[in-house]
């Protein structure tokens, strides 16, 4: 590592903060608006769905390349390139004209808004680990991280009002562009630095691209599908893509030296666990896409209507996100993990409960996001900590970069598949067989609605229940690991 003398100031953390909320804020308001942004831009769901999608699946790609490639080049000069690329991807999504440009310049901007995360994400936190020590270290991370999670849990609030504003839709990645403006400004008293002796750093384009591929290709089935039709010859084509440039991603990862992901790490069995885990729970953020079209295509709330029910998410993991880290030194990570887990497990099913009066649903959703929120805090450091701290020193690098590329890839498919259920059964006609066991009180005109968004609350169930099963079965109790 480069010596510098330079200490870290409040000034560029908050320049650090603001980065961040480019993507987690504003990029991933998104989720809320995209019903407002479908009609405005009269494109139709699905694509959105893939549009939405996008930017966390292009962050999961390339978070772990860019962090070595920032080691070499310079750290400084990465995060600035983020910056700019959050600019140019929030310029493309909010100048996006109805008509036939809507499509590429909305794809290419998401596209462009996930890459800046993998460029800012790794380049900020790692110059907060550089430029400040002991207990400035820890509250500079604490504050970065209450960016990413405040972030997050607010953008659904916050986009909703900007878009049921006199501003529009438009204004939130307006908006984008300031704060990512600022963030240069309040960051360019930076030093430069970078790793010591750091050589020409290799990137396996061989394993990106056929990763890239076999992802983009099962994002489009995913979403697609219903469209084209299950047994069309497109439908066929796409998976025969995404199976065949799978295999070529893990055989090319197995031979290369410099393999952007190192399958050797999955031999450790609680990495495994938790990084499943992580995956898996990542991809229960499929609520978030679909609880908002549900409201306002079912109960015809605005987006800022819909955003208020999810204020509870936010606050609630704002102020629970360090109870992790005691029940982590109280009772190991595996007890915590399990509990975040139950904790979204009943959130979801309060949110699957659609058949209900829309008074009587608004309640649940409101104690749902809440539970969402402290189910997260529950979760996030105990996962953490059972991936990076079995890992030898040599593999805490690499690990914490797969570790936060499961995040991205998880949130992606979960959003993915969630709104691609919940879009197929909503364009139809409401399912015999469901109506029949469950009866829908209320308006019915509706109810295609009510069932599309019951099913994608469903796999997002499934996947808060598969976390409970890797935990289970990969990470030892506390007791046994420190017998081991």
């Amino acid at each position: 590592m480069q010596t510098t003398t330079y200490k870290g100031t409040d000034k560029v953390l908050f320049g650090f903060i603001l980065s961040v909320l480019t993507f987690w804020l504003f990029a991933n308001s998104m989720m809320n608006v995209s019903p407002v942004m479908t009609e405005a831009l009269g494109m139709d769901a699905n694509t959105m769905n893939i549009a939405v999608s996008l930017a966390a699946l292009f962050s999961g790609i390339f978070i772990v390349v860019i962090g070595g490639l920032a080691d070499s080049i310079g750290r400084v000069k990465t995060f600035r390139i983020g910056l700019y690329l959050a600019i140019a991807g929030s310029l493309l999504v909010g100048l996006s004209p109805k008509g036939d440009f809507s499509v590429p310049m909305l794809l290419i901007g998401r596209a462009l808004q996930g890459l800046s995360a993998a460029f800012v994400m790794p380049t900020s936190l790692g110059m907060i680990k550089i430029f400040w020590e002991g207990k400035e270290r820890q509250r500079a991370i604490s504050l970065w991280s209450i960016g990413t999670f405040g972030g997050s849990g607010l953008s659904s609030f916050i986009g909703g009002s900007i878009a049921s504003s006199f501003i529009g839709w438009r204004g939130i990645f307006i908006l984008a562009i300031i704060v990512a403006i600022i963030a240069l400004y309040l960051t360019k008293e930076l030093p430069e630095n970078k790793r010591e002796g750091a050589g020409k750093y290799k990137i396996d384009w061989g394993g990106i691209i056929m990763f890239m591929i076999a992802m983009v290709a099962l994002q489009i089935f995913i979403n697609k599908g219903n469209d084209f039709g299950w047994t069309s010859t497109i439908t066929i084509v796409l998976i025969a893509i995404t199976l065949v440039f799978g295999y070529l991603f893990v055989f090319i990862e197995n031979k290369v030296p410099y393999a952007f992901v190192d399958f050797g790490l999955f031999k450790n069995k609680v990495f495994t666990g938790a990084t499943l885990a992580n995956f898996f729970i990542n991809g229960t953020s499929g609520i978030l896409i679909v609880s908002p079209a549900l409201m306002q295509k079912a109960a015809q709330f605005s987006s800022f209507q819909t955003g208020l029910l999810t204020l509870g998410f936010a606050i609630v993991v704002i102020l629970f996100i360090r109870v992790g880290e005691k029940l982590l030194q109280k009772f190991g990570a595996k007890k915590p993990i399990i509990w975040g887990a139950l904790i979204i497990s009943v959130a979801i099913i309060l949110l699957m409960q659609t058949y209900l009066m829309t008074a009587q649903y608004v309640v649940l959703a409101i104690i749902a996001y809440c539970l969402f929120g402290l189910g997260l805090a529950f979760f996030a450091t105990p996962a953490t900590d059972a991936a990076l701290s079995n890992l030898p020193e040599s593999q805490a690098g690499s690990g914490a970069g797969i570790f936060k590329m499961a995040s991205s890839l998880g949130t992606s498919l979960g959003v993915a598949i969630s709104a691609g259920i919940n879009s197929a059964v909503s364009s139809g006609e409401p399912i015999a067989w469901l109506s029949n066991i469950i009866t829908f009180v209320g308006r019915q005109d509706n109810v295609h609605f009510r069932q599309g968004a019951m099913l994608g609350f469903s796999f997002c169930l499934l996947l808060a229940v598969l976390v409970i099963v890797t935990v289970v079965v990969f990470v030892p109790d506390k007791k046994k690991a420190e017998t081991k």
